[in-house]
């Protein structure tokens, strides 16, 4: 059954007894426990003191109140229905509310009854899912598409006399003083307007000016309104494809902005030429390229003016183009219509960047191995008329029968045609048998020759340029022969390089991958040639084309060559003769090895500490070779004169350039210190 308040000022003794029941239950903890929140209560006070109003809601809600002295008065209620207990306080801030008093919700859960007017000025507290209907608070409110001053003409009408609605600007904020219930719904009126829609974005082309210039300048001059948080959200963005401006934000700013953009975009006095200094690439490379471009738009524009009927020569003329390389100044000069300078300059910037480097190191290494062996006996008769080889093996022309005949002429005196052995150990043995004379001779050879050659070239370039290194001898060669008609005859010669070549050119791809072109050869002039002629040149070569990492070593090709000969010539039947048979053959073999590898690196320089520490390397590499040979010293030249090259600190420690020494047009002199003297 609802509990019953109900009592007039003519019922005194029932408000006495209910005013000394609230007394005590007020003074109790705020934290008491209250009734069921479910129960239903029957309030209906008819000029009823509003104290005593406000100690049965404190009664039945557990809130400790502080009333403000100026708050008296009396009240009527006319409940017709019981209400829950949980929405007595609502049905009381409705009452004071009426009444011309609000509750303002202070610090440690207490609330102050106030005034309406005044309850602004104490402290209260924020919107929260906690806050009732008619409680006043404080609510600050983030504007993120709308300037927050605008809002404010708008939204005053919805807010009472004794509310509080401001606009901070530098945020771009709303701050409402207001009952929760009037707070909540300004609030959802402010969701509703402050959206961000496809009318915030407005697109300008341009005629005359570039979009990224227009941009500079505009920004430059809204910089005084740069602490705006307003401002801060109106964007200019520039386009330098379609050499447009994009402008996103308010509607009146954009208006402002827009007259702006259209003042600015007006032809320049200077006429469409533009000058293009270059910092990294070549002026005659670009110029070349931008012409191609030109040519191929005008082509272009000429096939759609006869589609379209043609237009005069005069604008034929005006749309032409002309680009002009200054080699002095590595610069590129462009002259005509304004829409396509913008759009040569627009690729020059993107083409004048620093390009990466690439060094190669290239390992060549090569081992061989070649073993000879020649056994063999010769077999000769003859008497006082002359001898015959009747086993005769002419091995490079010195067979039996050469070297006999030799021997004579020299016996003779003939000192000019020698006899010339085979190479090795030559043995020879004669007898008589009657008047005939028999000629034993045994050759026997055995040669070993190795070689272990490794070559380390390395070369560096910029990306997708090629290079190529060549140490080695010019070597001339007969490539023809003509004789005259008095019968002199005269060669052709030609020179060509002998020694280590190394030809690339690198392109570095997406990541840190490198594709490189490689021609790499190495050649030498066989052992015994002479002269110009009949010269033989022993060459290995290679050309290809890899992917590989940076700085990673791979392997490009190689050869592993074994070869073995061996040559038996021998008197048939006798030289088959178990053991006897040796002394009617002759036989050789030879036994070749050759181990060839290529192998590479690449290293990626893309800026100047990896250039310098590549560098260093190399240089104290070649400064250590240096110092041990001079502490080997030489027997013939004094340690101190070998050259050695200087401390790579020494270097660094250099003094700066002229220009950079003067101070005020005068110029510094600067001592250069000595190189520290090796010992």
């Amino acid at each position: 059954m609802p509990t019953l308040f109900s009592f007039n000022r003519y019922t005194l003794p029932v408000a006495l007894s209910l005013s000394l029941l609230a007394s005590s239950i007020a003074a109790q903890s705020p934290d008491s426990p209250v009734g069921n929140p479910d129960e239903e209560l029957v309030l209906n006070l008819r000029d009823a003191d509003i104290n005593g109003l406000i100690e049965i809601v404190s009664l039945e809600t557990g809130i400790n109140f502080i009333v403000d002295p100026r708050v008296r008065g009396q009240v009527n209620v006319v409940s017709g229905k019981p209400v829950r207990r949980g929405e007595l306080y609502d049905l009381f801030l409705g009452v004071l509310k009426s009444y011309g008093f609000a509750a303002v919700e202070g610090s440690e859960g207490v609330v102050r009854i106030v005034p309406e007017v005044q309850a602004k000025e104490n402290e209260v507290a924020g919107l929260n899912e906690d806050s009732r209907g008619d409680e006043v608070i404080t609510h600050v409110i983030s504007v993120k598409h709308i300037n927050a001053g605008q809002l404010v003409r708008i939204l005053r009408p919805l807010v009472p006399k004794g509310g509080h609605l401001a606009a901070a600007a530098e945020s771009n904020t709303l701050v409402i003083a207001d009952t929760a219930a009037n707070v909540r719904r300004i609030e959802g009126l402010i969701h509703r307007i402050d959206r961000e829609s496809m009318d915030d974005f407005e697109i300008i082309p341009l005629e005359h000016a570039a979009a990224a210039d227009i941009m500079r300048m505009v920004q430059g001059l809204e910089g005084d309104n740069s602490g705006d948080e307003f401002n801060k959200r109106t964007r200019i963005i520039a386009d330098e494809r379609t050499n447009t401006i994009i402008l996103r934000g308010e509607a009146a700013r954009r208006a402002s902005l827009r007259k702006m953009v259209y003042q600015m975009d007006v032809p320049g006095d200077s006429g469409n030429s533009q000058v293009h200094y270059l910092r990294y690439a070549k002026a005659e490379d670009v110029a070349e390229l931008l012409r191609g471009i030109a040519e191929g738009r005008d082509r272009n524009n000429v096939q759609t003016s006869e589609d379209g009927a043609a237009g005069s020569m005069s604008s034929m003329d005006e749309s032409k183009v002309r680009i002009q390389a200054h080699e002095s100044t590595n610069s590129v000069v462009i002259f005509g219509p304004a829409e396509l300078t913008r759009d040569l300059s627009g690729i020059i910037t993107q083409l004048d960047i620093r390009r990466a480097q690439v060094l190669v190191e290239a390992v060549i290494a090569e081992v061989s191995y070649d073993r000879a062996k020649e056994l063999g006996v010769q077999w000769g008769i003859g008497n006082d008329n002359g001898g015959v080889g009747i086993i005769n093996f002419n091995r490079g022309g010195r067979g039996i029968v050469n070297l006999a005949a030799g021997v004579n002429n020299f016996l003779e005196g003939d000192v000019t045609t020698p006899p010339s052995l085979a190479d090795g150990a030559t043995f020879g043995a004669a007898g008589n048998i009657g008047s005939t004379q028999i000629a034993m001779l045994v050759n026997a050879l055995q040669g070993d020759s190795s070689s272990n050659i490794l070559s380390t070239p390395s070369l560096l370039t910029l990306d997708n340029e090629e290079a190529e290194i060549v140490v080695g001898q010019n070597v001339p060669f007969i490539v023809g022969r003509s004789v005259e008609d008095s019968g002199q005859a005269f060669d052709t010669i030609e020179r060509q390089d002998v020694g280590i070549k190394l030809k690339i050119r690198p392109q570095i791809n997406e990541g840190n991958a490198v594709r490189l072109e490689i021609a790499q050869e190495v050649s030498q002039i066989a052992q015994g040639a002479s002269g110009a002629a009949d010269i033989i040149t022993n060459k290995r070569s290679l050309t290809t084309t890899v992917m590989v990492d940076d700085n990673e070593l791979i392997v490009l090709g190689g050869l592993i060559d074994d070869q073995m000969v061996e040559t038996r010539d021998k008197v048939p039947g006798l030289g088959d003769i178990p053991g006897l048979g040796r002394l009617f053959r002759y036989d050789t073999g030879r036994l070749e090895k050759r181990n060839l590898m290529v192998f590479l690196r690449p290293v990626i320089i893309r800026d100047t500490a990896v250039a310098e520490s590549v560098t260093h390397s190399k240089y104290t590499y070649i400064r250590d070779q240096q110092l041990k040979e001079q502490e080997r010293g030489d027997r013939m030249l004094p340690s101190d004169s070998m050259p050695v090259l200087p401390d790579w600190n020494y270097l660094l420690s250099l003094p700066p350039p002229f220009e950079n020494a003067a101070q005020g047009g005068v110029p510094v002199k600067t001592a250069i210190p000595a190189p520290p003297k090796v010992n």
